[in-house]
Formats: C-alpha cells, sequence, structure tokens
C-alpha cells in the first residue's frame, strides 16, 4: 500500500505544472507583505537576451559576484536577478 502511495504521488510530480512566480510587494508602513502576480516582470528561468528582447535594456546593470556568479539588473519598479545567463528571481523595489 505505502510502494502504492509513493508511486502515484511521484507520478504526480512528473505531471505537475511549470512553476509561476509571483513577487512579494512589502509595504513600508505596515510591514505586511502582498504577493501581486509577476505578469509583467521577467519570470524565472528567462535568459538575458530574452529579458532584453521583451523589456528593453536596464536603466543599471552590476557586476558579477561570487561563485555562481550573480548579477542583476535595474528596471523602474524593479530589479531582476540572474545566475550565470538566467533569471532567478525579480524583487519589487
Amino acid at each position: 500500500m505505502k510502494k502504492q502511495l509513493l508511486i502515484t504521488l511521484l507520478s504526480g510530480l512528473a505531471i505537475a505544472p511549470p512553476l509561476q512566480a509571483d513577487i512579494l510587494r512589502i509595504d513600508q508602513n505596515s510591514l505586511q507583505g502582498k504577493v501581486v502576480a509577476a505578469e509583467n516582470a521577467p519570470k524565472r528561468g528567462m535568459s538575458k537576451a530574452a529579458v532584453v528582447k521583451k523589456f528593453g535594456p536596464p536603466s543599471e546593470r552590476t557586476a558579477t559576484v561570487g561563485k555562481p556568479p550573480i548579477s542583476s539588473w535595474t528596471y523602474p519598479g524593479y530589479r531582476v536577478y540572474f545566475e550565470y545567463d538566467h533569471v532567478i528571481h525579480t524583487v519589487n523595489q
């Protein structure tokens, strides 16, 4: 029975839909967070080229730091963090 349950659970993971990123917006006055759908922001996994193509060039780029190399680009209202050449987070400013 346990083996049957494990197989059922694992097979469900194989057909799970791809993850969708959200943005956590924090109200400076109350320090309470509000999750906002990231419809108009770069999604996790997008390449730098895809971000530039869809959202245009950033207003600022930071140099890579550490291993793995992490860099960020600034856009009006949010900052995009990259690991190597792909988006890992988009954060509201």
